[in-house]
Order: C-alpha cells, then structure tokens, then sequence
C-alpha cells in the first residue's frame, strides 16, 4: 500500500503546528519522512508564521489563496496525482483533501478534528506523530489497512 505513496501533503495548523508554531514532534518526524517522500505543507497559514517555521524542512509550501479552501486542497491533491499520495489534516478544509488521497489520515490533536474530516478519512490517530510515524514504520499503516 505504502510503496504507491510518493507525496505527503499536510495540513499545518491544528496538524504539524499548534497556535502557528512547528510542533517538536513535527520537528524531529519531517527529516526521515523527507529521505523516502517528497512532502508538502498546505495551509490557509492562520496565523502567518508557516513559511518561517518551516524554512529549513526539504518540502514544498503552498500557501492557499482562493476564496474556497477546500476545494484548492483537493486540486493540489490531483495535480499530484492522487493514487500517488496520502494526505493529513484535522480541519473541514481537509475533508476533499483527505477523501481524494490514495490515503487520507485525520489527526485528532489539540485543536480537534472536523467531524467532516473525520468520516471521509481513512484511518484517524490521535496525534501527527501517530501519523507520521505510519510512514516511517510501514507495517503499521499495512497493519490498520488491511482488508
């Protein structure tokens, strides 16, 4: 299931960040991921910190622009080709972006998850590095997808 996975694409706030700030976990998780995945942070950037919180990561940051979130998240999502890419995030505008994805993963962190995001993911885990962690230790990821 893994082996398809070239890209992951994170929401920021709420996923990697807290208040705008890159969580520790984040922090330590993005090199490894980097080695295997090309990765890419997607965000509304709330609070106009993630181009400077991130600036030493090797991942590609889109800042969104349109008036309708949601649906800018799942086109990026396409244009990657979607079989190609799993997504995280917490938010409603995370909801397209994790339905799209080859695998969708929504992280119920501190701020919470999106019902939305919640019923339209795959798999749910309790905090980003959960998450992150299902890609550096595969058998995990083929562990809950099992069919």
């Amino acid at each position: 299931m893994q082996r398809n996975i070239k890209h992951i694409i994170l929401d920021y706030n709420g996923t990697l960040a807290k208040d705008g700030i890159l969580l520790e976990e984040a922090k330590r998780l993005l090199p490894l991921l980097a080695k295997e995945y090309t990765l890419h942070v997607i965000t509304a950037d709330t609070f106009g910190s993630v181009k400077n919180e991130l600036k030493e990561y090797a991942l590609h940051v889109k800042v969104l622009e349109s008036a309708n979130h949601t649906l800018e998240k799942e086109a990026y999502i396409i244009a990657l080709n979607a079989s190609e890419c799993a997504a995280v995030g917490n938010g409603n505008n995370d909801m397209k972006m994790l339905q799209k994805a080859h695998i969708g993963i929504c992280v119920l962190g501190d701020e919470g998850c999106s019902t939305k995001s919640l019923l339209t993911s795959d798999i749910v885990c309790k905090s980003v590095t959960e998450a992150l962690e299902l890609f550096i230790y595969p058998k995990r990821l083929t562990a809950t997808l099992r069919v």
